[in-house]
């Protein structure tokens, strides 16, 4: 086996669908069928077999994916390593970052960084945060950028924090949200614990959800036309927006903060793409 094979392995393995898995590594089916034969003939073993819609591994390739994740890790580490002996600040920075935080702060903080350090490439997996750390405990990227807490054994330094905020179209009285059509929208386990605490908090009953939305942003475009009320995190917001904005205080007084957190391994710093990066959110922490 080799880089090529581990590649082929993990990715139809996550797609579990040929076709799916030839277009993401851009070769055609043939060839990566032709692959996985000679993978097959070489082990003795069937990897797989089909289902409709798709495939299933069997137990033998499932290890064969467990071992071509651990050589693919094994061979980027070695790659960075190299890459950091010479003393410059290039390769590749793998991050794994929260969506939102993704969307309103990461292309400014990349434009600067690289406008800095030309000679870095960028790696980037976006997702839900527990998404991330998923992706930080399988060392798939070298930094992690979440929103919410969770457990993590490496270093974990709060990067960024904002207010919690009630959104309407019209100014309304906060003692009567209960009787305010709510909108929710999907995200991350963290967030929604921080709304239903408040929530809870401050009233006995629930909220009068009347809409689900796919996405935060699209959750806001039905505030603007006045479809209802919504509680989002401060990070989204705009003067363009156009709306009324309260930000949210617990019973107790306290406001209501959402914590953004830059997470790694202690052993990442050892590569200078990775410590000039983490020097480099330090230093601007308002980007």
């Amino acid at each position: 086996m080799d880089e090529k094979d581990w590649n082929a392995i993990r990715i139809l393995y996550q797609e579990k669908n040929i076709s799916r898995a030839s277009e993401r590594l851009y070769i055609s089916q043939p060839a990566l069928t032709y692959r996985l034969k000679n993978l097959e003939k070489e082990f003795g073993t069937r990897l797989f077999f089909k289902i409709k819609g798709g495939i299933e591994f069997t137990s033998e390739g499932i290890h064969l994916v467990e071992y071509s994740e651990e050589m693919i890790n094994k061979l980027q580490k070695t790659k960075d390593y190299m890459i950091n002996m010479q003393n410059e600040v290039k390769g590749t920075l793998r991050l794994g970052v929260s969506s939102n935080f993704a969307q309103y702060k990461l292309p400014k903080i990349l434009k600067k960084f690289s406008t800095k350090f030309p000679n870095v490439q960028f790696n980037i997996n976006t997702g839900w945060s527990t998404d991330i750390i998923n992706l930080l405990n399988s060392a798939t990227v070298q930094l992690g950028i979440l929103r919410g807490n969770y457990e993590w054994y490496g270093k974990k330094v709060l990067l960024h924090k904002e207010r919690l905020c009630l959104i309407s179209k019209k100014e309304i009285d906060m003692e009567n949200l209960r009787e305010l059509p709510f909108i929710n929208y999907k995200t991350d386990s963290s967030l929604k614990a921080l709304i239903t605490g408040w929530w809870h908090d401050r009233f006995s009953e629930p909220p009068f959800v009347m809409m689900e939305t796919d996405r935060l942003e699209t959750c806001k475009e039905m505030v603007k036309n006045d479809l209802g009320i919504a509680i989002v995190p401060e990070i989204c917001l705009q003067p363009s927006d156009n709306l009324q904005i309260h930000e949210l205080f617990y019973n107790n007084g306290e406001p209501v903060f959402r914590y953004t957190w830059l997470m790694y391994n202690q052993d990442s710093l050892k590569l200078s793409i990775v410590k000039n990066f983490i020097d480099f959110l330090n230093e601007n922490p308002n980007i």
